[in-house]
């Protein structure tokens, strides 16, 4: 993929390097012009000043035959010939001849001025037209150099009008050059990169039952093939891990049937009677086989929940009798822990899983009974809002700290308040609830304000689809505080 992009960008860098370069000359070319225009311009007139000074000081000396006026002509007589050697190397060959012209009356009129060599001198009228034809060629010295700075512009404009031709051929190639990479690579990229957003997504969400298969670049196939790896050993351990949690509970679940066995046969007196204490930790065994009892129908189910295996089986139950039998089986740690009721639920018949719904009602009434404090209030009211079930679950103990909110619905996750009770739980009872409410099609709450402890809101359907296909893992947009 890197070095389809890089060819791609092959012929974009070269134009992008020939334009710099092109724009460089043009920029060193009109500097260099500048500086030879404003440079020849001051020379000129400047050649034009020291002819005037140099003829003032020739007829000052002719007059008065003074030998300063000597030493100061040729003082002048020198600038001027450094001037017209300045503007020998800044003019073409037609102002070099020119230029040759004047430095050969130059000479002249020096020489006959300083009267070296035996040359004679010059009558004043001879002396003002050598002058005046000085001046002459200073004006087509000046003239030339004009005429040359006119066509070096002229050249430089020329230069710039076809770099911009240039420029604009090149940039009307590339446009359709990357519209077509644009393209591809929104073909050939951008499919393979939503693909892989699709399977991260996945995997976050806990579903590894489909298989990553990633098109496009060869990075980006070998990519996918990676996730691929990842999703096939995320798969494996949550097998492993629900093939064993299947493995202890089923082992749980016959020495636990005997526990409760042996103890209903104690409590009804079929090996004697008992008295009031034995009685009492008979009781004790009793509740503590059925919270263990619950405990580990809520690992099968989870486990199972979890792979997959079973979807709902949904059939037409009454809400009411199934909260008396779940209460029911609360008794006994109702009475010890000296907790009331405050029960409010309407008649409502309800299309769903009852398995599913007696285990939510067993987890959220157990959790609202393990934190409430002894002759604390359990608030469990259940109504019907249009085709939809509002069931609320509240209690009266010190509520959900705000750092365990976040995860309070993680499987084998238990709170701060938790781990201050007497007995730990295995921290799927709220998992359970969520995932079994979220395969209705509904929602769980954490509300606040309208009791002291922690209140749960559960909203769903009243009538299920019956045999429907087991939902996705939960996730916590499926449960928030309202």
């Amino acid at each position: 993929m890197l070095v389809g992009l890089a060819l791609m960008a092959v012929p974009l860098l070269i134009a992008i390097l020939t334009a710099v370069l092109e724009i460089r000359d043009l920029a060193d070319t009109g500097e260099t012009l500048v500086i030879q225009g404003v440079t020849g311009a001051r020379a000129s007139q400047a050649l034009f000043g020291e002819i005037n000074s140099l003829e003032r000081t020739a007829r000052l000396h002719d007059v008065l035959s003074d030998p300063k006026d000597l030493d100061s002509y040729r003082t002048q007589d020198e600038r001027l010939s450094t001037t017209r050697a300045q503007l020998q190397h800044l003019t073409t060959s037609a102002a070099q001849h020119t230029l040759d012209e004047f430095g050969e009356l130059q000479a002249s009129i020096r020489a006959s001025v300083v009267r070296g060599g035996g040359a004679p001198a010059l009558a004043p009228a001879d002396l003002s037209t050598r002058f005046a034809q000085l001046t002459t060629l200073a004006e087509r010295i000046a003239q030339e150099s004009n005429a040359q700075v006119d066509t070096e512009v002229a050249a430089l404009q020329e230069r710039t009008l076809d770099a911009r031709k240039q420029l604009l051929l090149e940039a009307a190639l590339l446009v359709p050059l990357a519209l077509v990479a644009v393209l591809v690579l929104t073909i050939g990229v951008g499919r393979p990169l939503r693909q892989l957003d699709r399977a991260i997504s996945e995997l976050g969400q806990g579903t590894f039952t489909n298989s990553i298969a990633v098109g496009g670049p060869h990075d980006l196939q070998r990519l996918g093939g990676q996730l691929e790896w990842l999703r096939q050993r995320l798969l494996d351990l949550a097998h492993e891990r629900n093939r064993f949690l299947r493995h202890i509970s089923h082992e749980l679940k016959t020495p636990l049937a005997n526990i409760r066995e042996g103890t209903e046969l104690l409590m009804d007196g079929a090996v004697g009677e008992l008295d009031s204490n034995q009685r009492e930790v008979a009781a004790i065994l009793r509740e503590n086989g059925i919270k263990l009892q619950r405990m580990i129908e809520n690992l099968l189910s989870f486990s199972a929940w979890q792979t997959s295996s079973v979807g709902l089986e949904a059939t037409e139950f009454r809400l009411r009798p199934l909260v008396k039998q779940v209460l029911e089986n609360q008794q006994l740690t109702l009475l010890s822990q000296r907790v009331r009721l405050d029960v409010r639920v309407d008649d409502v018949t309800l299309v769903a899983d009852r398995g599913k719904i007696r285990l939510i009602l067993e987890n959220l009434v157990s959790n609202a009974v393990k934190y409430s404090p002894k002759g604390g209030t359990i608030h469990l009211k259940a109504r019907a809002a249009g085709a939809q079930l509002v069931l609320d679950v509240a209690d009266g103990g010190p509520g959900i700290p705000p750092e365990d909110r976040g995860h309070i619905f993680d499987a084998f996750y238990t709170g701060r308040a938790a781990r201050t009770t007497a007995v730990k739980g295995t921290g799927i009872g709220l998992s359970v609830v969520l995932e079994f409410v979220a395969a209705h099609g509904g929602t769980v709450e954490i509300v606040d304000g309208e009791y002291p402890g922690a209140h749960f809101r559960v909203t769903m359907p009243i009538r299920a689809t019956s045999g429907a296909e087991p939902a996705p893992p939960a996730t916590k947009a499926q449960a928030h505080a309202a």
